[in-house]
């Protein structure tokens, strides 16, 4: 469905900051779940994770699950919204797929603020179980398992 040498964690945020303003933390929250719903969706078992958005893989730090290159790209930002995107990435505007995939999600968690995000990414388990025994703000070592990823939102899709 991708390039994922094109895809980034920042060209995901982009799409997303072409329907508004983001705060750094709202942009991280919803490229996560870009990424785990693409993995769930994209992939046929939790032992053979082929397919992803991008290959940066997401940190489990205090206010939830975190791309640390997108982090360090916005970190001057602070707690104050990025500034709205004219347009959307050419890649992503070439790819009917990949936007109709990432409209999807922008329309089910879109709606939510940051807190809301971090709120709900804090209780489910890919970001619970990479969190154990951690109490940085910035976790160095604990990346969020695709496996964990596939397995929770899998489960979740089955039950709905």
């Amino acid at each position: 469905m991708n390039n994922k040498k094109e895809i980034t964690p920042q060209t995901i945020a982009k799409y997303f900051l072409s329907k508004e303003q983001l705060t750094p933390k709202r942009a991280q929250k919803l490229v996560y779940y870009a990424y785990a719903w693409f993995i769930t969706l994209n992939n046929e078992d939790e032992n053979n994770i082929k397919n992803k958005l991008f290959d940066e893989s997401p940190e489990a730090w205090m206010h939830g699950p975190v791309f640390r290159s997108l982090y360090e790209e916005y970190e001057s930002h602070g707690w104050k919204p990025i500034k709205k995107e004219k347009t959307i990435p050419k890649i992503i505007a070439d790819n009917k797929d990949l936007k109709v995939f990432l409209e999807r999600i922008w329309e089910l968690f879109g709606k939510y603020d940051a807190d809301a995000l971090e709120y709900m990414s804090h209780q489910e388990d890919p970001w619970k179980k990479a969190r154990i025994e951690e109490k940085s703000v910035k976790s160095k070592k604990n990346q969020i398992s695709d496996s964990e990823i596939f397995r929770y939102y899998n489960a979740l899709a089955e039950r709905h």
